[in-house]
């Protein structure tokens, strides 16, 4: 017997949070962490901690900068987790398409 289809989501994308953030840095180029954190409605702590997951799966590169002697955290998807968004998504698509239509 096969896999339910469910069981083929990737369980670091899979997470409310997580998610959200994987599809704001799927549409803009890089993202700054004060709007990942409005977006989000997440705290400061909560926020970290989600990005660190990410990171840690290789699928943002989170890059700290200096803008007029401030300092900036910026986040973008990189290739590995682009492609990983896109089969999430896949994989979403083909588990709504199998619910019979009402």
């Amino acid at each position: 017997m096969d896999e339910h289809l469910s069981l083929k989501l990737d369980k670091v994308i899979h997470q409310k949070a997580r998610l959200g953030i994987m599809s704001i840095l799927s549409v803009k180029e890089e993202a700054e962490f004060n709007y990942l954190k409005t977006q989000m409605k997440l705290t400061d702590g909560n926020l970290s901690t989600h990005l660190s997951h990410l990171e840690n799966s290789h699928y943002i590169r989170i890059k700290k900068i200096f803008v007029r002697k401030k300092p900036k955290t910026v986040c973008r998807l990189t290739e590995k987790g682009r492609k990983a968004f896109m089969e999430y998504i896949k994989n979403l698509e083909q588990i709504i398409g199998s619910v019979p239509q009402v």
